[in-house]
Order: structure tokens, then C-alpha cells, then sequence
């Protein structure tokens, strides 16, 4: 995607910007999901749960949780060999089921997907499903708009991590910045549903270390840290908004591990039809080829991680941004 023109700007001696890039139009989904469906009503078919959904989920939860009580008594090399090559992709395949879950693509009914997304929460370690997706439902509505949108990282983020050392460590620990940047930039008040997630999340963990030991604790957090910093998987994190292409604010990843993550990689299709769940997004495609086949797109998530690191033009600030609208 766009590898020559990052490479022109560094032969030319690009340096990172210092300020976002600020769009005067509105968010480009919206008007492309207009133009598909007045094309494509068929598309309209797709819309819909996931009826596989329940079964996937409690599958990889059990694996995960069967997998941590296993190594009660493991070295702690053993623990972060096997959190990264084997609990990583699981931890993250759960979060991507909760992004899912979001949207409410498993059930009709928005409370069993909250159930659900409770269920999937427990492998993880630290109660964030319910939250995410007040925050992430604003991303969809918001994109982009200065304030409104949590995805987009802060200012302060932005000046401190302003080269490829600083870059590697805000990717590492990208995930605490993911979680922690809502609470402190648009800090809202926890429902009922919260509590719920946070009582039963931390039941399980207090259950996990008192039966199996804090080893088997150990594993289930090291699983999601390492999962979500640098990690094929969290790759997906750069590719879908950042900026490489001033042209262009989404961009989609047509690669294996969509298997592996839900398809969340289908960003374009996902951000223009939201309600389709993603094992069918490949279909949007498929049916209207015209409307993506012309976008940039990547076919590695590792390769995104190294060219965000490594290209002195992008950062933080390579997001799209815009003004909120005035009422």
C-alpha cells in the first residue's frame, strides 16, 4: 500500500508533522453506503447476527481458561513463551469478538449481546467490554471529529512520541493507551452494566488465583499485554485509521489473519455497513468490487507495525481529524 509514495517523502528528507490532518468534509462511509446500497439493495441481505457467534466465543474462552489453570506451575519463560505464540491470538481474537459484540452481531436482542460480550471479557483479565463499547459506538458516529472520537490518540501522546524509539514503545504498550485514553480525555459515568462486568471479571480472576495460583493469573494478563503491543494482531490498531495516504482516512487488510480476528481487517466494508457481521464482509466486496478495489490497502499487519515505526512522517498525529459540527 502506498510504499512508494513513504518512500519518496523520506528520500526527500520528510519529517513527522506537528499537527493532525484536518479534513472539511464529513466522514467518507455515510455517503459511500448510500451509493452501494442505491446500487446494491441485495447488500441490505447481509445485515444481521452471526448465529456462530456463541459457539466461537465459549470455544476460545474455554481453550483459554483450560490453557491457564495447565500452567499453574509453569516458569515464567514457559508463561510468556506460550502467551505469546498461543494466548495472544486468543486474548485477541476475544477482544475483536467483543468489538463485534458491540455492534450487537451475535444476537437481536442488544442484552445477550452483552451477555455475551461479559463471557468473552473473562480470559482477558480486566473488565473493558461494556465500556468499549459506549466509547467505540462514538467512534463509528464521530469519526474523526476532534473530541467525540476516543480512537484518535492525544496531543500528549502525539509531541512525546516523535521518532522510532518513542514510536516502538507507544506501539508495545499501545493497548494501555487505547484503554486509558477515553477515561481521562471523555470520562463518563459507569452504568449497572459496568458494575456487572467489572463484579463478575473479578470474580473469576480472585476464583483463577485462589484454585490455580497467580502463574495462571499471570498468563491470562500476559496474554493480553503482548497480544495487543508488538504483535502481528495488533497491527490492525495502525491499519485501520492511520494515515499513510492524505487521500484516505480508513483503510482495510486483506490478509489471513482475518480469520483469526473476526475480519475486522475488512475496515472499509466494516465502517461503511457496521450491522454486517464480519464473516460476510468479504461479501460487500465481492458484490460491489468498483467501490474498494481502488482504495490502498495492506496485505500484512506486521509490515504495517514496522512501516509506522520506522517512516520518520508518521506518528500519532497521522490521523484525520474534523471540527465538530455547530448545532
Amino acid at each position: 500500500m502506498g510504499a512508494g509514495i513513504r518512500e519518496e517523502r523520506n528520500e526527500q528528507g520528510g519529517v513527522m508533522t506537528t499537527d493532525f490532518f484536518w479534513s472539511y468534509t464529513d466522514e467518507p462511509h455515510a455517503s459511500r453506503r448510500r451509493q452501494i446500497l442505491s446500487q446494491y439493495p441485495q447488500i441490505k441481505q447481509l445485515f444481521g447476527p452471526d448465529p456462530w457467534a456463541f459457539a466461537k466465543i465459549t470455544l476460545v474462552v474455554l481453550i483459554q481458561l483450560a490453557t491457564a489453570t495447565l500452567l499453574h506451575d509453569a516458569s515464567f519463560p514457559k508463561i510468556l513463551l506460550v502467551s505469546y505464540f498461543f494466548g495472544s491470538f486468543l486474548n485477541h481474537n476475544l477482544f475483536l469478538a467483543i468489538h463485534e459484540l458491540s455492534h450487537n452481531l451475535a444476537f437481536s436482542t442488544p442484552s445477550y449481546n452483552r451477555w455475551l460480550g461479559i463471557l468473552a471479557n473473562l480470559p482477558i483479565g480486566v473488565s473493558m467490554s461494556i465500556t468499549f463499547q459506549k466509547y467505540h459506538l462514538e467512534h463509528h458516529r464521530y469519526q474523526g471529529v476532534d473530541g467525540m472520537d476516543m480512537d484518535i490518540p492525544s496531543k500528549t501522546e502525539a509531541y512525546f512520541v516523535r521518532n522510532a524509539f518513542t514510536k516502538s514503545i507507544w506501539v508495545l504498550f499501545q493497548l494501555f493507551f487505547y484503554a486509558l485514553r477515553p477515561l481521562f480525555l471523555k470520562p463518563k459515568l459507569p452504568c449497572l452494566w459496568e458494575f456487572t462486568n467489572f463484579s463478575i471479571q473479578l470474580a473469576l480472576d480472585a476464583a483463577m488465583v485462589h484454585f490455580y495460583g497467580w502463574r495462571s493469573f499471570g498468563y491470562l494478563i500476559c496474554s493480553t499485554f503482548v497480544g495487543g503491543g508488538m504483535h502481528p494482531m495488533a497491527g490492525h490498531f495502525i491499519s485501520e485509521h492511520y494515515v499513510f495516504n492524505p487521500q484516505q482516512e480508513t483503510y482495510s487488510y486483506y490478509g489471513p489473519l482475518n480469520l483469526l480476528t473476526w475480519h475486522v481487517g475488512y475496515h472499509n466494508e466494516h465502517h461503511d455497513f457496521p450491522r454486517i457481521p464480519g464473516t460476510k464482509l468479504h461479501k460487500v466486496r465481492e458484490i460491489a468490487p468498483e467501490f474498494y478495489d481502488g482504495l490502498e490497502s495492506y496485505k500484512s499487519w506486521s509490515q504495517v507495525i514496522y512501516m509506522y515505526i520506522m517512516d520518520r512522517t508518521v506518528g500519532p498525529f497521522s490521523r484525520m481529524k474534523r471540527k465538530p459540527k455547530k448545532s
